[in-house]
């Protein structure tokens, strides 16, 4: 599934729900999801800048497709990175870095965050990008 495929069903699933409650809800219940995050990976060399909790990243490369897994120590900021990875991870380097990844103005994510969580969700984006380019 191509990563407009994959954002097209997130907007989706983000349609259900009328209320923002609901919504942070959803975006719990997608970090409860997250793959298991070994501890070892857990340092500082995976840490992502600019977030005010604490989310880490893992990054490997196969066949020119970037593969992530991701944890964080706040609820709500592991079900975005949950949310994002869920998109991006598998797809060619090449179709992450084409991406605007406007999905998360699509769902309205970045205006109903507090603004440390909306530079946090920036950096996330940012370290994507910036992982796929490497």
């Amino acid at each position: 599934m191509s990563i407009r495929e994959k954002e097209q069903q997130v907007v989706e699933d983000f349609e259900i729900y009328d209320e923002w409650l609901d919504k942070y809800e959803y975006i719990i219940e997608l970090g409860k999801n997250l793959q298991e995050y070994p501890e070892s990976k857990k340092t500082d060399d995976h840490l992502i800048k600019g977030c005010q909790s604490r989310v880490w990243l893992d990054a490997e490369k196969k066949d020119g497709c970037v593969y992530f897994k991701a944890d964080s120590d706040a609820i709500i900021t592991k079900g975005i990175i949950s949310l994002l990875i869920s998109i991006y991870s598998g797809a060619p380097a090449s179709e992450i870095l084409a991406s605007d990844f406007s999905v998360v103005d699509r769902i309205g994510l970045r205006e109903n965050l507090s603004p440390t969580r909306a530079n946090g969700l920036v950096s996330m984006i940012e370290t994507i990008r910036r992982i796929a380019a490497n």
